[in-house]
Formats: structure tokens, C-alpha cells, sequence
């Protein structure tokens, strides 16, 4: 299980929603190993006013909030910090300075899905990669 969250500025972010959404799962997908139709993402489009970064980013400056299930080793987090690093500048130009990425992990059982606790629940992908 993973929900994603995307900060930028609007009239940045907003144009590029639909094609950095499928840069993101690809990733997702390709790395951690989640189903394709495992697809949670939400997108919070700023104004100047309510996003504040420093004067060495420009206006492309995005982050990214990863909640996670514990259990995927280092390895596989640092390669999926490379691959949106790369993806997202090789297939929407982002510069690698203008994006940070913060994953956070939580053990199964302090997740709700679908009424029960997720340490209940039965994946069909595996979380220990």
C-alpha cells in the first residue's frame, strides 16, 4: 500500500498533473512492486502565497510525500528515489534540483483499508522487498 501526495505551485503543477501521475506509478510499479490498479495519489496545487521554497529552486520546485508499509529494504527506497529523479527529468524535464521526495513508513497495523487494520488484510503483492 502507498498514498502519494504532490505539492507545487499550480500553474506549474497543474499541466503536468496527468503525465507526472503516470511517471509516479510507473515508478511505483516498476521498483516497489505495487499493482498496477494500486493507484492512490493526491495532488495539492499551491498558490505563491501558501508555497514557500528558496530562491535556488524555480518555479517546477515539487515535492513529493510517499506513506508507505514498512518493509521494503534501503535498496529498494534509494532506487526509487533515483528512478523519479531520472524518470521525472528524462519525461517532464524536472530538474533533480527543483523536486524532493520524502518517504514515510508505517507498520501494517496502523493503516485502515477497506475495515479492517492492515496487518489483516490480504495483498496480492508482496511488501518485503
Amino acid at each position: 500500500m502507498a498514498q502519494i501526495k504532490v505539492y507545487g505551485l499550480g500553474e506549474h503543477l497543474n499541466p503536468l498533473k496527468e503525465q507526472l501521475s503516470q511517471v509516479i506509478h510507473s515508478v511505483m510499479v516498476d521498483v516497489v512492486g505495487l499493482p498496477e490498479n494500486k493507484k492512490f495519489q493526491r495532488y495539492f496545487p499551491m498558490s505563491t502565497d501558501d508555497f514557500l521554497f528558496p530562491s535556488d529552486r524555480s518555479a517546477g520546485y515539487t515535492i513529493i510525500e510517499i506513506s508507505m508499509f514498512e518493509g521494503r529494504t534501503d535498496q529498494v527506497k534509494k532506487e526509487l528515489i533515483q528512478q523519479l529523479f531520472t524518470r521525472m527529468n528524462e519525461q517532464l524535464k524536472l530538474s533533480p534540483n527543483d523536486v524532493e521526495i520524502t518517504i514515510y513508513e508505517t507498520p501494517r497495523s496502523h493503516w485502515g483499508i477497506r475495515g479492517l487494520p492492515g496487518d489483516e488484510l490480504d495483498l496480492s503483492y508482496k511488501v518485503e522487498v
